[in-house]
């Protein structure tokens, strides 16, 4: 809140010969973060009323601002609509290139990803936590690896009444090979005593309850949602997905997957956000890799970050 006292509000120390100035108060009311930068808009100030601030920039120096007030102004429709020319050049054409590619090389993800993990022909209920708990082992583990500690849960009987009956050593034995296994074979243990106690054994079927959940963050959550419940609520973003549409400069570079996450929802249509996933993490697994990319092999034309051959 930026205030300029009148008058009448200086202290009794301060001269009396001062003018008069009309009270002013400014609230900043809403902050939104887009594309990594800030937008405030501002309240209780009359309508298309301009006042001029000063403020210290970082170097010492004063900006004068000036801000123009429209929020009495009724705008039903706050939704951005994001037009064609505001897309990153060439997105299109290079989706394309990246699909006709991955259909022709197979990658890790196409048979050991985390949503061909979980069997289908079990009940609803138990496909769901089957689907949550591959996600949770997921993260900062190969597919491979993952693929190999769920077949060990399966075989133990991978549903909530069997893994309630584990203790936190035998769920750990089955997934020592996991990243982080000591602390996941907590959070399963803790999840599924939730999911007994709240859920009458299945699964949240949104985001805000799923991400309440130990050791369940957005990508996973925004992946459970897609693969268990069918719901497109949001973009998985792993390190390959954040890693790629930065290099294609889909995205400006951010420091966190759930900037990024925003960033891409901001122009992706959402018809893309469920396959955008295992679509470039494949890409990201065979040919654009996080050291030493396969430059040479990329589909892409139009890739801005190309290495140059040397001849």
């Amino acid at each position: 809140m930026v205030r300029l006292r009148s008058s009448k509000e200086t202290t009794l120390n301060e001269p009396k010969t001062l003018k008069k100035r009309k009270h002013i108060e400014i609230e900043l009311d809403e902050v939104v973060i887009k594309n990594d930068k800030i937008t405030t808009t501002t309240k209780n100030i009359k309508k298309d009323k301009e006042i001029k601030l000063e403020e210290k920039g970082k170097k010492g120096k004063i900006i004068k601002k000036v801000v123009k007030n429209e929020v009495n102004s009724t705008n039903k429709n706050d939704t951005k609509t994001i037009k064609e020319k505001d897309k990153p050049k060439f997105w299109l054409q290079t989706l394309n290139e990246i699909k006709e590619y991955r259909e022709k090389n197979e990658a890790p993800v196409d048979t050991q990803g985390c949503e061909r993990l979980a069997n289908e022909n079990l009940p609803p209920k138990q496909f769901r936590y089957q689907v949550l708990i591959s996600l949770m082992l997921s993260s900062q583990t190969k597919d491979q690896i993952t693929a190999e500690a769920i077949r060990k849960l399966q075989k133990k009987g991978l549903t909530v009444e069997n893994i309630l009956k584990m203790s936190e050593k035998e769920i750990d034995q089955c997934i020592e090979k996991v990243g982080f296994h000591n602390r996941k074979s907590i959070y399963i243990k803790k999840t599924t005593e939730i999911l007994h106690e709240k859920y009458d054994d299945d699964i949240p079927d949104n985001i805000e309850e799923l991400v309440k959940l130990p050791g369940v963050g957005k990508k996973m959550g925004y992946l459970t949602l897609q693969v268990a419940w069918n719901k497109n609520m949001g973009i998985g973003v792993d390190v390959h997905v954040h890693r790629i549409t930065e290099r294609l400069g889909w995205i400006e570079k951010s420091k966190t997957p759930e900037i990024a996450r925003v960033n891409l929802e901001s122009w992706l249509p959402d018809t893309y956000w469920k396959e955008i996933n295992p679509l470039l993490v494949g890409f990201g697994q065979i040919c654009c890799l996080p050291v030493n990319p396969k430059c040479s092999q990329c589909p892409v034309t139009n890739c801005p970050s190309r290495k140059k051959t040397k001849k």
